[in-house]
């Protein structure tokens, strides 16, 4: 049986919604539409997707491992559209995602000189997306920082280097030439708690990532806002040193914490692809990406 793409997609759009209405509007198609897509699938499935009542529809366990699997397929169909119609066009390019605070210059460079007809070009990429650009096809190799999701991906590292509390100036702690983790007790961290597990270990806190309680600022995803909300003593950061450094600002300052772990960076890719310009690339990445 072959598995149809465009049932997936409205699968996983009743997925996300658990409404059959909302996700009708969402896909630009009618509701009863939407509902015979979904029983076709489970038709050809053999299985039940979704439990229905008048009051609310929920995932059976069927429904919740197609939604888990289905997601890297959708995201690796989409890779292959783009990387098919590049080559398509007769585009000869290659993209490199990278990290803010990750300068990818001098690989960038090695590569352009030793390929001069092909377009090489550069992606800016946050803590969300740093993975998806590869699964997605946006970009052929991504300067990440971990931890990642390396389902599907190979992973070569690069280096490490530390991390900094980015306070507001006006801070208690602001005169200190270096920090424990355990002096940011009690403040409010501005961020996922994966990009900063160390302090969900420390505060035992589940609560929503970046929220200081149903008022509090959301998690903020680009360093920009990050730093805004720093500035405006709603809270905490934790980054890496070269990304505090590169992002400096008079309002803010950064400060080094002796008792966490480095920041690590990697190149990662779809771990399917084994082309000569991966090869190549990571080994200049090797040479040139180094700790500031």
């Amino acid at each position: 049986m072959d598995l149809d793409l465009r049932k997936i997609r409205y699968f996983m759009a009743v997925a996300r919604e658990l409404n059959f209405g909302r996700a009708a509007r969402d896909l630009h198609i009618a509701q009863p539409v939407l509902s015979r897509q979904i029983r076709a699938l489970e038709a050809e499935l053999g299985v039940q997707l979704f439990m229905r009542d008048r009051r609310r529809t929920e995932l059976t366990a069927a429904g919740e491992a197609l939604y888990t699997e289905a997601a890297p397929l959708l995201a690796g169909a989409e890779a292959l559209r783009r990387r098919v119609g590049r080559a398509g066009r007769g585009a000869d390019s290659f993209t490199v995602a990278f990290m803010p605070g990750l300068t990818v210059t001098g690989a960038v460079r090695a590569l352009t000189a030793a390929h001069p007809r092909m377009t090489v070009d550069v992606l800016r990429t946050s803590w969300a997306d740093q993975v998806e650009v590869l699964r997605d096809g946006r970009a052929d190799v991504s300067c990440v920082r971990l931890p990642i999701d390396q389902r599907g991906l190979k992973v070569r590292a690069l280096f490490d280097e530390p991390r900094v509390a980015v306070l507001p100036t006006a801070h208690r702690l602001a005169c200190k030439s270096e920090l424990h983790l355990s002096d940011l007790a009690g403040e409010t961290l501005l961020q996922p708690y994966d990009a900063v597990p160390e302090w969900q270990a420390m505060t035992g806190d589940t609560a929503p990532s970046g929220l200081s309680g149903p008022s509090g600022p959301p998690a903020a995803l680009a360093v920009e806002e990050k730093l805004e909300h720093v500035a405006a003593e709603r809270g905490v950061v934790v980054l890496p040193q070269s990304t505090a450094g590169f992002y400096h600002r008079p309002d803010v300052t950064a400060i080094a914490i002796i008792d966490i772990g480095p920041s690590r960076v990697a190149l990662a890719w779809d771990a399917t692809r084994r082309t000569r310009l991966i090869s190549e690339f990571a080994d200049l990445a090797a040479t040139h990406l180094r700790a500031p």
